[in-house]
């Protein structure tokens, strides 16, 4: 997915518009060995559906998701899993919402009282019946699928390309210390903002000022671990790109979540180890044609806890950029 483009999937409505464009998720948790979802209570509507609203000026469609769900029903977590979106009509014209799983620890769900009065927990057979909005049964269905096959659990491994950084042309010292743009600045703390969305617990990078500058509002806001490889650096991937192969394979053989900052010329090496692990057409989705990622993009791949080597779902997404 690319929130550039948040006309995921049009069947029912090709060419149309996009009005207004919404997003958020379907908490989840596993109970006794058996599946549970959330569902909320709307007084404004009287309607049973998931927890979502519209997209807020200077925000990504994940960052609305999450902020969406933390201000309805209180629960900070990472997103899981990208699921279908669904498409419906309003005043406005056509509404799209996109949706994520998201897995609830233990967590104390709080309606906010004005636009949720009430939640369930219900497995998903009863909660089809429940939901007012029949587009509402797409993400569902896509959630039970996904749990059923062992892809719901997951962890996010995610490709960062780094901020804009000064021309090579006006900087006459050192490549390696070469600073972020004013842009770049910039882009950093969108960066920051955006990672928030998948909060993941460790920072491996480029040990170069300008992958530094990109990921070092994400490390302290979060307390995120740091980890400067050299083996990511341009130079060091010229001379041995297998070394950089090998910062991939080496985060799947650890299962927990990261994010990996790097160069634009170490973008291939990186994508083609991210698709060893992942089928087909995942791997045919991920971007082939040079700059592959644009500064502050990043590729986000889901890897299934039950499987640790297998990439289930792959997101492509640009941090806001004013």
């Amino acid at each position: 997915m690319n929130s550039d483009t948040p006309v995921a999937d049009q069947t029912d409505h090709p060419g149309e518009p996009i009005a207004v464009t919404a997003a958020g998720a379907l908490p989840w948790r596993v109970t006794r060995g058996s599946l549970e979802v959330l569902l909320i209570h709307r007084p404004k509507y009287d309607d049973w559906s998931w927890p979502k609203g519209k997209l807020d000026p200077g925000e990504t469609i994940p960052e609305c998701a999450s902020r969406e769900i933390r201000e309805e029903i209180g629960l900070e977590a990472p997103l899981g899993i990208p699921l279908p979106p669904t498409h419906y009509h309003v005043a406005a014209g056509l509404k799209v919402v996109h949706y994520w799983a998201m897995q609830v620890n233990g967590s104390t769900i709080k309606p906010d009282g004005d636009e949720v009065d009430a939640y369930l927990w219900a497995a998903p057979d009863k909660a089809a019946r429940f939901l007012s909005n029949p587009t509402d049964l797409a993400p569902l269905e896509a959630l039970e699928k996904a749990h059923l096959n062992g892809e719901l659990e997951t962890w996010p491994l995610i490709l960062v390309r780094h901020a804009k950084a000064k021309p090579r042309s006006s900087w006459t010292k050192a490549e390696g210390s070469r600073p972020l743009a004013v842009t770049g600045l910039r882009q950093a703390v969108s960066v920051e903002r955006l990672l928030g969305v998948w909060r993941p617990d460790r920072v491996i990078s480029s040990p170069w000022t300008r992958c530094v500058s990109t990921i070092a509002p994400y490390a302290r806001s979060f307390g995120a671990k740091v980890k400067l490889v050299e083996a990511l650096t341009e130079h060091s991937h010229q001379r041995s790109p297998k070394k950089a192969a090998a910062v991939v394979e080496g985060l799947f053989d650890k299962q927990r979540s990261a994010v990996v900052c790097t160069h634009r010329p170490v973008l291939p090496t990186m994508l083609k180890a991210l698709a060893e692990h992942m089928g087909p057409e995942l791997a045919g989705a991920l971007p082939t044609q040079d700059p592959y990622l644009a500064t502050g993009e990043m590729i986000v791949c889901h890897v299934a806890e039950a499987n640790s080597q297998r990439v289930v779902a792959v997101e492509q997404i640009k941090a806001f950029d004013d």
